[in-house]
């Protein structure tokens, strides 16, 4: 079942056309990989689809349901949840108050839960949830991410960069995250640099370069031919 469709997404910036016509699709249970050089054009995707920017044409559909000309918050509430590029988080709010800020769009009675199940994912942070957000590291921060866009039990996850400066081990247990998410039927988009990283944990995957899609097809197929994706950087 497809959960996340994405036909024709344009997205200008700086009144710049940086991503043309892009085609995508995500299903359940499913982790699709999207690969690229600097500069693809997979950030401004991503910006498009969570809402934070606005998208020149093209339709979006989440579980069937058109996400088109939505704000972040809504298409949150919608089952749409993003893990942005950079682990930020408040760094003014403990870690407990940056989960429930991320809970705030669950009904009250549930915000409580949400939070208790958000630690349970990563039982590495419960020592550390009356500390403020900047005084975390890195891969801690990382976490706190995950956790937050998990906390709504959303339908497809999109992860951007989820190894960006972090250690082998933490991006280990990240991706084991990623992986029982998606055994419990979230769909995941994976923008990740560490091209092996990605293909070890996606079913499919594309290439973008220059904004534009050049290959889509099953990971296998790129871990089996390593030059598809070479020619793609290489340009």
């Amino acid at each position: 079942m497809t959960m996340l469709e994405v036909r024709g997404l344009v997205v200008q910036r700086g009144g710049k056309t940086v991503v043309h016509g892009i085609d995508l699709d995500v299903g359940r249970g499913e982790i699709v990989a999207m690969l690229g050089p600097n500069g693809a054009g997979k950030s401004s995707i991503v910006l498009a689809l969570a809402g934070a920017i606005p998208r020149l044409a093209g339709e979006v559909r989440l579980g069937g349901h058109a996400l088109d000309k939505l704000s972040a918050d809504v298409v949150r509430r919608a089952g749409l949840a993003i893990v942005p590029e950079g682990h930020h988080v408040l760094g003014a709010l403990s870690v407990h108050d940056n989960l429930r800020a991320a809970a705030m769009l669950l009904p009250r009675a549930d915000v409580d839960d949400a939070v208790h199940r958000a630690q349970g994912t990563f039982p590495e942070l419960k020592d550390k949830l009356a500390l403020p957000g900047r005084s975390l590291s890195g891969g801690q921060k990382q976490m706190v991410c995950m956790a937050q866009a998990l906390i709504a039990r959303p339908q497809v996850l999109v992860v951007d960069e989820l190894s960006l400066g972090l250690a082998p081990l933490v991006v280990r247990r990240l991706a084991e995250v990623l992986q029982r998410v998606a055994s419990e039927g979230v769909g995941v988009l994976l923008i990740e640099q560490f091209t092996t990283l990605a293909l070890s944990l996606a079913t499919r995957a594309c290439v973008l370069q220059r904004g534009r899609a050049v290959w889509s097809g099953d990971a296998q197929t790129l871990r089996e031919q390593p030059d598809i994706l070479h020619g793609s950087y290489l340009g």
